[in-house]
């Protein structure tokens, strides 16, 4: 899918350092970026932010990104999420799974397999824009 500057990937992770790369990343493929520091902020700002892809961390302090994708779920939001985590945790991946994650990536992760899942989500989810 060619680079859209009217589609919004979010990326949510306590990790500034993170935030700010990912928010590089996305940029230099032409869409773009909103930085949240929790799931919370997210959620508070998601009327006003219509992401088209998040990109979230699992474990974060307060609501994790599984909780998140949860509750987007019971509001029937359907923005596909790409999950993000420095743990190895076994059972992460069927957790994903369950709640309807796109992918699950481990810190590290090469920048192309999280570019190969913007466009997956984006393709499987076109935009109205």
């Amino acid at each position: 899918m060619p680079p859209h500057t009217d589609v919004l990937i979010a990326i949510i992770d306590d990790d500034d350092s993170f935030r700010t790369a990912m928010g590089g990343l996305i940029r230099s493929l032409g869409y773009k970026a909103a930085g949240f520091s929790s799931a919370e902020a997210f959620l508070d700002a998601r009327s006003d932010c219509h992401a088209d892809c998040l990109v979230s961390d699992i474990q974060m302090l307060g609501m994790s990104g599984i909780e998140m994708k949860q509750a987007l779920n019971r509001d029937g939001d359907t923005v596909p999420v790409i999950f993000v985590t420095a743990q190895t945790d076994a059972v992460l991946g069927r957790r994903v799974d369950e709640c309807g994650g796109l992918l699950l990536l481990h810190k590290p992760f090469d920048g192309q397999h999280l570019i190969d899942g913007i466009h997956r989500a984006l393709d499987r989810f076109p935009q109205s824009n």
